[in-house]
């Protein structure tokens, strides 16, 4: 289930615009059970179908107060204990580009947050049952032990620097180890892509792996080698792999990305068709010639050229002036950093009123 995200600003940032589409393939079940599976270590949280993630995010964003475009919340049915009574955990991803040194607080408030929202969704229910048991006189019901479902914070990194931030909330607390038993005790899993090598991403064969492939791409300001030595049979497996449901937000991350670097237009369309037409090996040797570096170099030399043009073009308006007005050619050249030639060029075809 993908999830909209409404934005109410006429301009997106850049952040914005990757937040979004973060959220989009976070939104994906499919693409989120491939997240858990391969980069949460939490064994019962693997093998999910994505028909066991819930989107509750539209439910609980409106919560937070200090909500980006990627945030995503999740409820997930384990039903481990096989009597129709499912268990959920809540999951709450946070996508970040930049270190966040509040991540910790704000995922407590998230919690927090989540917590109440679910407190308030049963009460009603568990009130009703415990005045039932009272007027029946039988023993508590369940709603006696009524507890709070985990919730997994979960914080993904893409900003290609370290994560200096720290995870656990008593390490950003002063005196934490005097005050440690009044402060929760409490932990976001950092999901960090700058900790997983190409290899470890090819493994997993899958829509995300393509995903996270682009983001390292983009990371690098040299440019980058291992798109050349990606694995033609990995290629091949995702070409036949992807679900066809999928490839429209393959393509828009992709597109999202050649954007972000300025790639043409052109080069653009050809890139997002030949993922449309499951033709990656078409795709990767596109999209490996656009490094943030050399795309970064060649806008400058084009902004310099179009500078110097201009700036040409306006001493040759000059020349035409003076010119007219009967200046010597050898002080028009000297005043304006000309040459003869040019000077000469211009008077020869200088219309004449």
């Amino acid at each position: 289930m993908a999830i909209d995200t409404h934005d109410t600003h006429e301009n997106r940032t850049p952040r914005n615009t990757k937040d979004n589409i973060y959220k989009k393939v976070f939104g994906e079940p499919q693409i989120f059970a491939e997240f858990l599976d391969g980069y949460v270590p939490v064994d019962i949280l693997k093998n999910l179908k994505p028909e066991d993630i819930e989107d509750v995010t539209p439910r609980h964003l409106p919560l937070f107060l200090d909500n980006k475009d990627s945030d995503t919340v999740k409820r997930i049915n384990l039903n481990l204990d096989g009597n129709g009574e499912p268990l959920f955990v809540i999951s709450i991803v946070e996508h970040e580009s930049e270190v966040n040194y509040t991540s910790s607080y704000k995922m407590l408030l998230y919690i927090a947050l989540v917590w109440h929202a679910y407190i308030k969704e049963n009460d009603k229910k568990y009130k009703q049952e415990i005045k039932r048991d009272k007027n029946t006189k039988r023993r508590p019901s369940t709603a006696i032990d009524f507890k709070l479902p985990p919730v997994l914070p979960i914080v993904f990194f893409d900003g290609g620097t370290e994560w200096t931030s720290q995870v656990n909330l008593i390490d950003r607390v002063r005196m934490g180890d005097v005050f440690g038993k009044y402060i929760p005790k409490f932990a976001y899993e950092l999901v960090d892509l700058g900790r997983y090598s190409e290899k470890d991403i090819i493994k997993y064969e899958n829509a995300l792996s393509l995903i996270l492939l682009i983001d390292k791409l983009r990371l690098g300001d040299e440019q980058t080698e291992w798109a050349k030595a990606v694995p033609q049979d990995y290629l091949e497996r995702l070409e036949k792999g992807i679900p066809e449901s999928l490839l429209p937000l393959v393509s828009e991350y992709v597109r999202v990305f050649l954007e972000h670097i300025e790639a043409p237009a052109e080069e653009i369309e050809r890139i997002s068709e030949s993922i449309h037409k499951r033709r990656l090996n078409e795709m990767f040797p596109l999209v490996e010639g656009y490094s943030v570096k050399k795309t970064r170099e060649r806008l400058s030399k084009e902004i310099q050229e179009k500078v110097l043009k201009e700036a040409q073009e306006k001493r040759l308006k000059s020349a035409e002036k003076l010119l007219r007005r009967g200046v010597l050619m050898e002080y028009i050249a000297e005043d304006l950093d000309l040459t003869s030639d040019e000077i000469e060029i211009l008077r020869d075809t200088m219309p004449f009123a």
